[in-house]
């Protein structure tokens, strides 16, 4: 066994920082990439070269929300791995976590969230009361999650879904009615994005972590349930047809939202140029699917996006065209 992967035999003493960057899961904060996404979707409307610092304040507010839910985010990782050390220590992979290792003892892991939990909620109220409240209200639905929903079948994909759109939601608040120069004249600008994307986000986050489920049964075998109580509530055929309908479902609702013309909230362009981003959405399913289903991908979302060059290269293409689109509308103006 490797030094990496060596159990701690004195679980009291002081935990390594190595090993409280490891426990925080840095492969992680590209979940919370989420929180940017209201930033990127109203580019049309914040970018403003005549004012700097109007456009730097939006700016560090976004990536200041992103730093918070990276504090709150791994707080939810040590509690959740201190509830499930036992069940971890029974799994291939997780048993090596330092928690499930006893490299960080359970007092240290509960400790170390604590510390974590207090900055990210200072920060958020220093931003904003809403942002406050958003934040409070992942870190109450993920605890609920830790210690009961997680063994209710759906409840439980269900849950972990809204936390991604709480963070699509946090991001939105942390730049909405920012303040910006036009004209020499301070003007409110509503940045809200489109309760369309709040869906998308949902019935995405949806199908991933329908698919985890998926590949964590199918990889686990009949040893599924010590693993994780809930997969002895699930089959494969079942996942197979709830990612069928999600994957649809995701879909048509961005195909919708492309066509949202007319309509203040969507921020979309009256020509129907966001339709040229279609394709890649439905490419993005469509190889996803395939990873799952071929591959035998999906326990570890985040690894096949780094690991994955076409799926790489097609949210690039994507975040290019979409951003494009957006800025050319707000440049023809």
């Amino acid at each position: 066994m490797s030094p990496k992967h060596k159990v701690n035999d004195n679980p009291t003493r002081t935990p390594s920082i190595r090993d409280i960057v490891i426990q925080a899961r840095p492969k992680q904060i590209l979940k919370n990439a989420l929180v940017l996404v209201p930033l990127f979707f109203t580019v049309n409307i914040w970018y403003n070269p005549s004012d700097l610092l109007g456009m730097s304040s939006i700016i560090t507010r976004a990536l200041a929300a992103l730093g918070i839910f990276v504090l709150i985010s791994a707080a939810v990782y040590f509690i959740n791995d201190s509830v499930d050390a036992e069940k971890d220590r029974m799994h291939p992979e997780k048993r090596f976590r330092p928690i499930a290792a006893k490299r960080i003892s359970i007092p240290w892991a509960l400790g170390i969230s604590t510390l974590l939990i207090l900055l990210g909620l200072a920060n958020a109220y220093l931003i904003s009361i809403p942002l406050f409240i958003t934040v409070a209200a992942y870190l109450g639905i993920n605890m609920a999650y830790s210690w009961w929903i997680k063994n209710i079948i759906l409840m439980d994909v269900m849950i972990v879904a809204s936390g991604f759109v709480l963070r699509a939601v946090a991001g939105s608040i942390a730049i909405d009615h920012a303040i910006i120069q036009e004209s020499g004249n301070s003007v409110p600008l509503d940045l809200t994005i489109s309760p369309w994307l709040y869906v998308v986000t949902a019935l995405g986050a949806l199908l991933i972590t329908l698919a985890k489920r998926r590949q964590e049964l199918h990889s686990s075998g009949t040893q599924s349930k010590s693993h994780r109580l809930i997969l002895g509530e699930y089959n494969v055929p079942l996942l197979d047809n709830l990612i069928n309908i999600v994957a649809t479902a995701t879909l048509i609702s961005y195909t919708l939202y492309t066509f949202s013309t007319g309509v203040t909230e969507a921020n979309v362009p009256d020509d129907h140029s966001m339709m040229l981003t279609i394709p890649f959405v439905a490419y993005g399913i469509m190889r996803y699917l395939y990873l799952i289903h071929v591959k035998e991908l999906g326990e570890n979302p985040e690894e096949i996006l780094f690991k994955d060059r076409p799926l790489m290269i097609n949210i690039l293409l994507w975040l290019v065209t979409g951003s494009s689109v957006l800025m050319w509308t707000r440049l023809t103006q």
